[in-house]
């Protein structure tokens, strides 16, 4: 089974936490044991597992990427969002995780999150519950 969640991001940069909305895709497709797989169709969008309690984990990747892959540096791409496909290749355009009794398997803290890197936009995100 798969469906598909809107995502709105406001900013050029912005990590989402989707847990919630990717968990209750797992509950409303009546699969019991299984896969959840999350994907993001976008080049400069992705998707990463982390920790989703404190709001400083998310920032540290934030500025890490930003220091790694600086928007100003020169690239070949010209449209002027080469860093985007970078941080996007970097983060991941899946991940995968195990479905127990319903429900995703993730560790306490944490936190499934969409990653924008050429924002604000309209995305989509896929779920397929297997």
């Amino acid at each position: 089974m798969t469906q598909r969640i809107s995502v709105r991001t406001t900013s050029r940069t912005q990590f989402l936490d989707i847990t919630h909305e990717v968990a209750e895709v797992v509950k409303s497709c009546g699969v019991s044991e299984g896969i959840c797989t999350v994907y993001v169709p976008h080049t400069t969008a992705g998707i990463t597992i982390n920790e989703n309690a404190d709001p400083d984990v998310v920032r540290d990747i934030v500025d890490t990427l930003e220091r790694l892959v600086p928007r100003n540096a020169v690239y070949h791409h010209i449209e002027g969002n080469a860093d985007a496909h970078v941080k996007a290749s970097i983060m991941g355009s899946s991940v995968t995780v195990l479905v127990e009794n319903s429900r995703l398997v993730l560790g306490t803290w944490q936190g499934i999150y969409f990653c924008e890197f050429d924002g604000p936009r309209h995305r989509q995100v896929y779920i397929r519950v297997s």
